[in-house]
């Protein structure tokens, strides 16, 4: 039954017991459910315990249920139940009561916890509400504003501050059986009446509409274009207008409008995406069951910009000591005071405490001495895209760090190779591409090269859970996953420029899509610079000359605005200029008359003849061109499942988890559609390579395969026999 009933001095013991984390399927409801019956007819049992077993209460409900039907009982069936029972049921918690595990804690009449547990309700992460009560009960045990920020975020409470706003009655400390034991026992007393939050009113302050006004305008504006955090809002909201059971009811037709949405689907798709894409392997057989990390108890990082100072920043909030090496002590001062602020603004956020910051700090050590990097476990170069720069710094590790020692690269866009080429330990050299801002975006891309070895592949996946990203493994190749379907997705929004339109359109019509910024917003917070650098590199490498007015590169369509740009001297944010000008470093984009002009002035040089471009137009070339770009990575094992690109995309450029990544958008559109306009695109755009169709996607357009085989038909590891 998957939880286990036991008699403990006349108290009934009901342990969650479905590993890893006692997720709420059937089975544990069932068990619940027959248990807390058998408590209630047994004349000898006077109180009832329900905890879970490994550590940890329940983490919430067994998302792979939710696209079938109701199976055994609910959790509200539960706690039916124990809302009549006579006898006192507490929730011993320990690790985690989150969703469902949370929402049968709050049918319980007590909730006692460890200091260490945190408490919340994540469901709106996958396009969903609390199903179970949560909508309904968290409200009568926190009130409105607490209930509508745990369940509107889905963020975790930890236990005292949980314990605080009513949710927790009680912390305990030692044994959580025995405490719940002890507890419970003292809840026996005939003459103490049993907590039943059914029969609590909700406690708020001011106009019920304004509080409803407000939240949906908060969470309109927090989670443009999702669905579910507004059902949110309003199943809380009915908690304090609608008797219970009506409220109940309410939230229940809700939940199944939200589990068959759209958007659920893809938020599931996402979460089961990534977890697929920790079972990673390499081309040479080497993979995460086989694997065994190194241990990186101090690390290094070489470069003290805004990405070096985040990466160090990552390291020493993770607990991962950090020297940071710059090249003299201006550049330093001026990184150290970067680290500073950002974690003050950490600390101003309540993610860390005055405490913890100071100690943070401490464990970072400035110098502008590299061989002090001799006994590090790991470094991380983060110094600006040069290769000639790169190897001379890879050259130099490798004769100063022990032999053990990983050397990591935050290349964006070069060759693994070109750069482990310079060491004599090739195998300990692999590329760990940070996002900007690095301290921030949860996307940790590793890149292996041609001969490192899965135990360095092992520790710095490891390594970017321990710093809490979500690393994911790609194969090497100029600008690696991200960047390199990227590279298609801003060419096509330069091109739209050419043609006619503006930053500002372009980037309004990926906004009114989903995503939180624009293709040129990006542009200007990573730097135009950078950009720049990138096709210069390309130039050098290919021995020609890059130039602004010219309409080819390297056999291609080109368009030399970005070059045009920086020659004006619009780097991006960082100078207060780019594609938009800035009044200060957090200011909002504003639409600057002179890249209009710049614009325009590129175009008559060149003589191209601008034209009104549709929303429409500009939402597929950007998008299809970058998708038919993912299905060549597939074809090319630089990826081993499509689950990766989008996991890529969705933590790298914030793609909207509600539409699932841009190879899950595909597999909704239909590969037929897609493969047919990229070969319209192609013909009318011949010069632009990223519109020769795959071949991949061409053979997937003719048949219907899940996506989660698509990998599988690019690798040969499964043949398909309807083209």
């Amino acid at each position: 039954m998957m939880a286990d009933y036991t008699v403990r001095d006349q108290v009934a013991v009901i342990e969650l017991d479905n590993p890893p984390v006692n997720a709420l399927g059937s089975a544990v409801r069932a068990g619940i459910y027959d248990g807390i019956r058998k408590a209630d007819r047994d004349p000898n049992i006077k109180a009832v315990v329900i905890c879970g077993k490994r550590g940890t209460f329940c983490a919430g409900a067994d998302i792979r249920e939710f696209d079938g039907g109701k199976n055994g009982p609910w959790i509200t069936d539960i706690g039916d139940f124990i809302d009549n029972m006579k006898k006192p049921v507490v929730a011993a918690i320990e690790g985690f009561a989150l969703g469902g595990g949370l929402e049968v804690a709050l049918f319980c009449h007590y909730r006692i916890a460890l200091k260490t547990v945190r408490v919340g309700q994540p469901e709106v992460q996958i396009g969903l509400l609390p199903g179970g009560g949560g909508t309904i009960r968290l409200p009568r045990a926190t009130g409105l504003k607490n209930a509508l920020d745990i369940i509107t975020t889905g963020n975790h409470v930890p236990a005292e501050k949980a314990a605080k706003m009513g949710i927790i009655d009680q912390i305990v400390t030692g044994d959580i059986i025995e405490e719940g034991i002890k507890f419970v026992k003292s809840k026996c007393n005939i003459d103490t009446s049993l907590v039943c939050l059914r029969m609590k009113t909700v406690k708020y302050s001011g106009d019920l509409d304004d509080i409803s006004e407000a939240a949906m305008t908060k969470v309109k504006s927090k989670f443009k274009g999702a669905i579910a955090p507004i059902v949110c809002v309003k199943s809380v909201i009915n908690s304090a207008k609608m008797p219970y059971e009506k409220g109940i009811d309410t939230e229940k037709e809700h939940f199944q409008d939200l589990r068959h949405s759209s958007q659920s689907k893809a938020m599931r798709y996402a979460f089961f995406a990534e977890r697929a894409i920790t079972r990673w392997q390499l081309p040479s057989g080497g993979n995460y069951k086989t694997a065994k990390p190194l241990p990186v108890k101090t690390s290094g990082v070489i470069g003290a910009g805004t990405m070096g100072g985040g990466i160090a920043l990552c390291l020493i909030t993770s607990g991962i000591p950090c020297i940071l090496v710059e090249q003299n002590q201006q550049f330093l001062d001026k990184g150290l005071e970067i680290v500073k602020a950002q974690l003050m603004r950490t600390v101003q956020l309540g993610k860390l405490s005055t405490e913890q910051a100071k100690k943070c700090f401490t464990m970072l050590k400035p110098t502008t001495n590299i061989e002090d990097l001799k006994n590090v476990d790991l470094v991380i170069e983060a110094v600006y895209e040069d290769l000639k720069l790169k190897r001379e710094i890879f050259e130099k590790l490798d004769r100063i760090c022990k032999s053990e020692t990983i050397l990591c690269t935050n290349t964006s866009s070069l060759h693994i190779d070109s750069i482990a080429t310079a060491t004599k330990r090739q195998s300990k050299v692999v590329g760990t591409h940070f996002f900007a801002p690095s301290y921030i975006m949860k996307l940790l891309e590793n890149i292996y090269g041609t001969k490192t070895s899965a135990e360095t592949v092992a520790t710095v996946m490891k390594l970017g859970k321990t710093i809490k990203k979500v690393p994911v493994l790609v194969g090497s190749c100029t600008g690696f996953v991200a960047n390199r379907m990227l590279k298609p997705y801003s060419e096509e929004a330069q091109y739209c420029l050419e043609e006619g339109s503006t930053p500002s359109i372009v980037d309004t019509v990926l906004m009114d899509f989903g995503m939180p910024i624009g293709n040129f917003q990006v542009s200007d917070l990573s730097g135009l610079d950078i950009g720049f650098r990138i096709k210069r590199e390309a130039a050098r490498k290919a021995g020609v000359e890059l130039s602004k007015n010219s309409r080819f590169f390297l056999g291609q369509r080109n368009c030399g605005l970005i070059e045009k740009l920086y020659e004006a001297g619009r780097m991006g944010k960082k100078n207060g200029k780019g594609w938009y000008k800035y009044e200060s470093l957090n200011g909002k984009p504003i639409v600057d008359p002179e890249v209009t002009m710049l614009i325009e002035e590129h175009c008559r040089s060149l003589g191209i003849e601008r034209r009104n471009i549709g929303s429409q137009e500009i939402l597929e070339r950007m998008q299809y061109a970058m998708i038919n770009e993912g299905f060549k990575i597939l074809e090319e094992g630089l990826c081993t499942m499509a689950e990766e690109i989008d996991v890529i995309w969705i933590y790298g450029f914030s793609w909207p988890k509600y539409m699932g990544g841009p190879m899950y958008y595909a597999s909704q559109i239909g590969l037929k559609k897609i493969y047919e306009k990229v070969c319209y695109y192609h013909k009318t755009f011949p010069y632009s390579m990223h519109w020769v169709p795959s071949s991949l996607l061409a053979k997937l357009s003719q048949i219907d395969l899940p996506l989660s085989e698509w990998g599988d038909v690019a690798q040969g590891r499964k043949l398909v026999n309807k083209l």
